[in-house]
């Protein structure tokens, strides 16, 4: 067994696998990563199945000191990574002798980045997953929903490599560039007056800095929302449009019902883009068909093995 003690946790490290799911007519939110590409790339890296755990560490300002040899892959938002100070690339494996400090810095483009171990970081699951949901107090190290604390251990597998490994740059996202979503329409997008919808897509929206892992708030020019007076499910994705007009768009930790009209879905693999966005960031949503969405996703489970 190898391990990670945790010398600094940085102000939101959370334990995160592919979410808690079957328990949601029960009003428990699925979790799981915010960007889910790099928290693939960082598991592939080190020949882990889809959705083994990993540390979504938010921000940065992290520091973890190996108690043993070890590898580790790091992939996600552009943070400073050095070993003992000897800097180390991003979105790459790579190896830890025992004692050996790893600091993580803070983000210089990109909000989150993923820490995965050999065999996924050990935790016991609560009601089959590990994923860390702070609002219900499920998941993480302890099983009760709490953040990385000063003096964890993160153990993973032993596994052992003959080199360094990196993701090929054409495929690592570049966070500093202009985000346009694709969206999916649906839900209520119908009900909704034609230039209310149209004015949607026409302007730039900005990121309020009241976003979290729940949802993501839009600034923008108010739209005006159709009334509905029932609530109903919702998904990941889901763009609800409040009385005030400006969009939220749901999240990892989301609600599971929700009552605000739904214009339509932001497309699973933008939603990580999407949660890489500093506040006040500039963006774009275009519409996009479903069929297009469902092969981009096929493609992306079949590489990366799910």
């Amino acid at each position: 067994m190898s391990g990670l003690r945790v010398i600094k946790p940085g102000p939101l490290s959370l334990l995160q696998d592919a979410g808690r799911f079957g328990w949601q007519h029960l009003g428990v939110s699925p979790a799981g990563p915010m960007d889910p590409l790099a928290m693939a790339w960082a598991n592939r890296l080190l020949g882990n199945p889809f959705g083994c755990p990993v540390l979504e560490i938010a921000l940065g300002g992290v520091e973890l000191e190996a108690e043993n040899t070890l590898w580790v892959a790091l992939a996600g938002a552009d943070m400073p990574l050095d070993v003992d100070g000897e800097p180390r690339r991003n979105w790459s494996r790579f190896r830890l002798e025992a004692g050996q400090r790893l600091q993580v810095g803070f983000a210089r483009s990109g909000q989150r980045t993923y820490l995965a171990m050999a065999d996924g970081i050990r935790a016991e699951p609560v009601l089959g997953s590990v994923a860390c949901q702070l609002r219900e107090g499920l998941g993480g190290l302890g099983g009760e929903g709490a953040k990385l604390a000063e003096g964890d251990l993160l153990q993973g597998g032993a596994a052992d490599f003959p080199r360094g490994a990196s993701v090929p740059w054409p495929w690592q996202p570049d966070y500093k560039a202009a985000q346009l979503m694709r969206v999916l329409l649906g839900g209520d997008a119908a009900s909704f007056a034609e230039e209310e919808a149209r004015a949607f897509f026409e302007q730039p929206w900005q990121l309020s800095p009241q976003s979290d892992r729940m949802g993501t708030r839009l600034q923008g020019a108010p739209i005006l929302a159709p009334q509905r007076q029932w609530s109903q499910g919702v998904v990941s994705g889901a763009i609800q449009v409040p009385p005030d007009g400006q969009p939220i768009v749901l999240m990892a930790d989301r609600q599971t019902m929700g009552g605000y009209p739904i214009l339509g879905w932001v497309h699973p693999l933008d939603l990580g883009r999407l949660a890489q966005c500093a506040a006040n960031q500039v963006l774009r949503f275009t519409p996009m068909s479903l069929e297009d969405a469902q092969e981009e996703l096929r493609e992306f489970y079949r590489f990366f093995g799910r």
